[in-house]
């Protein structure tokens, strides 16, 4: 069956690729494995010089790259082209610090020397999702082959052509044939990917379902996984707060890529002595957003990836309301083309609704009250999920406390909203997943922690 790219903007099918079959995959393994042995010897300042390369063929193609991302998943241009940059930040940062992150290490032990040696495995499968469609591969790939490891992608089947060019920017860098290698796939052939000898990890980013069916196959076949999977993230509005700061902030990341992040702000906890203060600047933020044409600058909403997305979402949204919560801005699905749905918010979100104990990926803020911190806190860990959450709060030294020692999630952040930087490390905990992209223990997930012991 082909995939099949239908632009969620206007409706219409745009390009349809043909889906690999078995001996296409063992053949594409097995070149990746051949470019594997000869890349594991390379001199990191060999790699580095490569890696450098495709960061300036990010640079240089964005324009390019973020109309691909917009066509195929309905990411306005403006943030497509963000997201190209940072793309290209992430493979210089790790071109810079890749060897010194991998240097042995020397332990003084009864040894007449003893060493921690950093050596690659093999080939990584990258089981990725549509909604950052490059910045969610190039955070994976930088590291995994700066460490000497080759890389297999299984992508989302509605960015086909993201996956293609992503490899074709290794190939063009001058990375050797194959050991960057795009698998056109649907879903159901991930298994038998997972399944193959020549297959060593696998990383996905995703939703919790598909995290937990690949961790089980990969768990047979004694493989190690790193999941980064769905989110819910809490953000915690203290009577202390600079409501105006707090509210535009809060919008922004609610917002961003129209709503579909995991990291994005999801549920809203204010503190009651200050709930409709806020609520009515978050709700003007929300109303003030520009919804329409991806392809347009101005655009800070866009449509949902896929048709069918928008009306879970509604559906979520719809579910909510009859459970007790209140739509006191958008939950109406648009007329005309598009997946489009508007930026909604939701009040009265109780335990029971999809929109407090579900995520809620798109445009849709679910509001909730709390009596003071304590209880905020409450409410901000009672998800099961934990990978991004925020605190609001003009005492930053109470602010560092909550988001160190209170917050159940792998990023917490004080007066700002949650976002990945290829400095520090990424990932989540409860459902959210496991282990670490980013920083230097991003590099180290995928690497033989090999100790050396010389009597």
């Amino acid at each position: 069956m082909p995939l099949e790219v239908i632009n969620p903007a206007t409706g219409e099918a745009i390009a349809a690729y043909e889906e690999m079959q078995p001996a296409e995959i063992e053949a594409a393994l097995q070149r990746s494995q051949q470019a594997f042995v000869e890349w594991s010897k390379t001199p990191f300042a060999h790699r580095k010089e490569l890696m450098h390369h495709a960061a300036q063929i990010l640079e240089e193609r964005a324009d390019e790259y973020a109309q691909l991302m917009t066509q195929e998943m309905g990411k306005p241009i403006r943030d497509g082209r963000a997201e190209a940059k940072k793309c290209a930040w992430v493979c210089s940062y790790y071109a810079n610090n890749a060897e010194r992150f991998l240097q042995p290490e020397i332990i003084d032990t009864d040894a007449a020397k003893s060493f921690i040696a950093f050596q690659p495995i093999g080939i990584i499968l990258a089981v990725m999702p549509w909604n950052f469609p490059f910045w969610q591969v190039f955070r994976f790939a930088a590291p995994a082959l700066m460490a000497g490891n080759a890389g297999v992608l299984k992508h989302a089947s509605n960015v086909p052509g993201c996956a293609m060019a992503i490899e074709e920017i290794f190939q063009r860098a001058g990375f050797p044939d194959s050991l960057f290698k795009t698998l056109l796939i649907g879903s159901p052939k991930v298994g038998a990917v997972i399944e193959n000898p020549l297959v060593k990890a696998v990383t996905l980013t995703g939703s919790t379902p598909a995290g937990r069916a690949a961790a089980k196959k990969a768990g047979e076949m004694l493989k190690k996984t790193v999941l980064e999977l769905g989110g819910s993230d809490p953000y915690v509005i203290l009577e202390d707060a600079d409501l105006d700061k707090a509210a535009s902030l809060c919008a922004a990341s609610r917002l961003i890529n129209s709503g579909q992040s995991c990291i994005a702000a999801k549920r809203f906890i204010l503190v009651e002595s200050i709930a409709d203060a806020f609520l009515g600047k978050f709700v003007e933020c929300m109303r003030a957003a520009k919804i329409g044409d991806p392809m347009q600058e101005d655009t800070q909403v866009g449509p949902m990836a896929r048709f069918d997305l928008r009306d879970e979402l509604h559906d979520q949204v719809q579910r909510s309301v009859e459970k007790g919560a209140r739509c006191i801005l958008g939950g109406v699905i648009p007329e005309g083309k598009g997946a489009f749905y508007p930026a909604t918010v939701l009040v009265d979100v109780k335990p029971g609704m999809p929109a407090y104990d579900e995520e809620i990926f798109g445009p849709v803020a679910s509001v909730m009250i709390a009596k003071d911190e304590r209880d905020a806190v409450r409410i901000a860990n009672d998800s099961v999920f934990g990978l991004g959450a925020a605190v609001f709060t003009e005492n930053v030294s109470r602010g560092e406390r909550i988001a160190a020692r209170d917050l159940e999630a792998g990023c917490c952040f004080v007066n700002s909203f949650v976002k990945s930087d290829p400095r520090l490390p990424f990932g989540g905990v409860k459902e959210s997943g496991y282990g670490r992209e980013l920083s230097h223990f991003g590099v180290k997930e995928f690497v033989n922690i090999k100790t050396v012991y010389i009597a």
